[in-house]
């Protein structure tokens, strides 16, 4: 099971970011101040450790400042308020940032692997397909990429979020009430997912492979974009950078992300050699993640999930050609 200082290793400092009156806002008086948003996984990660965006900036007077979270949802939130110029996050929270109104755009994408969520059960839960989940309490965190996972593979079984008693869990809290039985399955992503499933007492029922595509996006303040569009470009740009260079040293990376999350080489080597991984998938937004977002907008829509219709197209980003 993990446990509770693997937990406490994944979570940081993120609990103590994730209100938005906490995130600071002070600007460099020799340039402009970025304020990144962050999640322990991924090039962004890596992008901090390795100090790639403060290098590429330097002789430009921009301070990069670091905000780290649990989650996309709160993360969003903050992007959207203006308390954080640039974030990343899986395909839901911008869905609800949109619909709240937030001030913020996709300024990128990524591709995921495919297989980077999971559903996870008891060894010895009676649960051996998906079906056998309903009217059963299944925990995630409503408003993030676990939770489309969980519509979307109860909903190949043949069932509903109705079907099940749903139960809004931040990573940290899912894991302690999945360990403790308050809840009888829990869908997450990695890097809390390759750490739960190497417990002897926890199963995988599913993964997200076949299931969804596991796009993600960077999102920018609109008002901090529309500003600053040339070093909005050159993030994305060296991100991509910094995620090619990461999936040609698969040994390095595994080991500075192990430094990053305190989470066992061996299992952070998992997460990195899932089917479909590569960290140098970083873009802008292409056509596939459009197409991909307004679909999965409109069935958000339509279960009653996002409280209004949305046109993802009007806030995806195009930078002027230079």
């Amino acid at each position: 099971m993990i446990t509770r200082r693997q937990t406490l290793v994944l979570i940081g400092a993120g609990a103590s970011v994730a209100l938005l009156p906490q995130v600071r806002g002070a600007r460099a008086a020799t340039g402009p101040t970025l304020r990144i948003g962050w999640q322990k996984f991924g090039v962004v990660a890596l992008a901090k450790s390795t100090g790639a965006l403060e290098k590429r900036f330097a002789e430009k007077g921009v301070t990069i400042e670091w905000n780290e979270f649990t989650s996309g949802p709160p993360l969003l939130e903050a992007v959207g308020a203006g308390a954080l110029d640039f974030g990343i996050s899986g395909d839901v929270p911008p869905l609800f940032a949109q619909a709240a109104g937030g001030d913020l755009l996709y300024v990128g994408a990524y591709k995921g692997p495919a297989a980077f969520h999971g559903l996870l059960v008891h060894k010895d839960a009676p649960f051996w397909k998906i079906e056998d989940l309903e009217g059963k309490k299944v925990g995630y965190k409503r408003g993030s990429s676990a939770h489309n996972f969980a519509v979307k593979a109860l909903r190949k079984a043949g069932l509903a979020v109705s079907d099940i008693t749903e139960i809004d869990l931040s990573p940290p809290d899912a894991a302690a009430a999945f360990k403790n039985g308050s809840i009888d399955a829990w869908a997450i992503w990695d890097p809390f997912f390759a750490v739960a499933e190497t417990d002897p007492q926890t199963r995988v029922l599913t993964t997200s492979e076949g299931i969804l595509d596991n796009w993600g996006y960077f999102l920018g303040n609109g008002a901090f974009t529309a500003k600053n569009p040339e070093l909005i470009a050159d993030v994305i740009d060296e991100l991509s950078k910094v995620g090619k260079a990461a999936q040609a040293d698969l040994d390095g990376t595994v080991k500075s992300l192990s430094e990053i999350t305190g989470v066992p080489a061996a299992i952070t080597r998992v997460t990195l050699t899932r089917s479909q991984a590569d960290l140098g998938k970083v873009s802008l937004v292409p056509p596939e993640a459009l197409a991909y977002q307004q679909a999965l907008a409109d069935d958000f829509h339509s279960l009653g999930i996002v409280p209004k219709k949305l046109n993802v197209s009007d806030i995806v980003w195009h930078p002027k050609a230079s």
